[in-house]
């Protein structure tokens, strides 16, 4: 049978974080349907969960954003897992080795009585070209950002391979509240910087419990703007501990990120760095989801 969830990630409360479709025995569609339902949930992004092919990988999934489908998506992963949760419940620990078009990634769910918490762990993302002068000017202007507005720590830079994301620091997260960017422009420059999306954050957040506070624009993939990003935080913890911006103890840099307040959507990302002299050796995001609603597919 064929299984559908509506599930919000990145948060314990439902209509909060970032939701995703799950669609559990996706085997049992021809390509022509599950390009269909990918369209017929357009308005977000959806995951398809497959047997393993193979014996490296547990299971397999497909991701599809509103305008196509994706290699990897973060938060429709950690949908995914507590949709298998929610099918197959436990208390304790299970990790399943997921295989995607970006490879295969392990995803470890930590469940007890009173809480549920995935985490994803994965191959660092690796850093790109840092924009600065007359490459920067016009995403600024499309942000509607001045050059007092970054944080003189931060470079802006690329991070990523396929799906990428320009990192912009800013000096205070206030600022992000105020942010009204140029949706056209930001999809313009997607194409001519080879950017899939725009990632300002502050590490001066002005909200509590956390070390960093963003916002995500997407609109060349049809997101203008994205509640909460696992794999942005992913690829800002390997920025942040390329240009020393974490303490690191015992081979070990962590950090909690906020993201989705501004559209009333709250979420948090944890997440934790494993460094082997100068080098980030694995990137682990982590966070709660819960399921909103599921129901069968009606033949």
């Amino acid at each position: 049978m064929v299984r559908l969830f509506h599930v919000d990630a990145f948060t314990a409360e439902r209509f909060s974080g970032n939701p995703a479709t799950v669609i559990l025995g996706a085997e049992a569609l021809d390509e022509a349907t599950l390009h269909a339902l990918a369209r017929e949930f357009g308005h977000g992004d959806s995951v398809f969960a497959l047997p393993a092919d193979a014996s490296d990988h547990d299971l397999s999934a497909r991701f599809f954003t509103p305008r196509g489908e994706s290699a990897f998506i973060g938060h429709a992963t950690l949908a995914l897992h507590a949709a298998l949760h929610t099918v197959d419940p436990l208390c304790g620990t299970r990790t399943r080795r997921q295989k995607q078009k970006s490879g295969i990634v392990e995803v470890t769910t930590h469940a007890t009585a009173d809480a549920r918490r995935y985490a994803i762990r994965q191959s660092p993302a690796p850093l790109g070209a840092v924009l600065d002068g007359a490459a920067l000017a016009p995403v600024l202007a499309a942000l509607r950002l001045e050059r007092a507005d970054l944080d003189p720590r931060c470079p802006v830079q690329v991070a990523g391979s396929g799906s990428t994301r320009l990192l912009i620091g800013l000096r205070e997260g206030a600022r992000l509240a105020r942010l009204r960017p140029d949706h056209l422009a930001l999809a313009r420059l997607s194409g001519q910087l080879e950017v899939a999306g725009f990632f300002p954050f502050s590490l001066a957040p002005a909200v509590p419990d956390c070390t960093s506070e963003a916002r995500m624009f997407c609109p060349a993939i049809g997101i203008a703007e994205d509640p909460v990003s696992g794999n942005a935080h992913g690829m800002l913890g390997v920025y942040l501990c390329a240009h020393r911006l974490l303490p690191v103890r015992d081979g070990h840099a962590a950090f909690t990120g906020r993201q989705g307040h501004h559209m009333r959507r709250g979420g948090r990302v944890q997440v934790e760095m494993e460094i082997a002299g100068a080098m980030v050796r694995t990137v682990t995001i982590a966070g709660e989801a819960v399921v909103v609603y599921e129901g069968p597919l009606r033949e």
